[in-house]
């Protein structure tokens, strides 16, 4: 990629924790992403109309604490996927 001064520079985004909001670094390599496809309409021609993602990331950290089950029903509960599955009360 170049940028504005004219020089080569690598485009990096860090990605960060869906559970935890902590950056997820290059090396971190426990960490995984899940996409989840909203459910697709159909045409008046039966072809499917291009719906929506969800992607949610987890860090290795949540994951190494054995939290990823936990944190990933928090977080799809609250987006509405889920319904009844995870309450804050233990």
């Amino acid at each position: 990629m170049e940028n504005d001064r004219g020089e080569l520079v690598d485009l990096y985004v860090p990605r960060k924790c869906s559970a935890t909001g902590r950056l997820i670094k290059a090396t971190d390599h426990a960490s995984v992403q899940i996409s989840i496809k909203k459910v697709a309409r159909l045409d008046e021609n039966g072809r499917q109309i291009p719906g929506e993602n969800h992607v949610y990331a987890l860090s290795g950290f949540v994951r190494a604490m054995g939290e990823s089950d936990d944190a990933f029903n928090r977080i799809t509960q609250k987006d509405g996927l889920l319904k009844s599955v995870w309450s804050p009360n233990r």
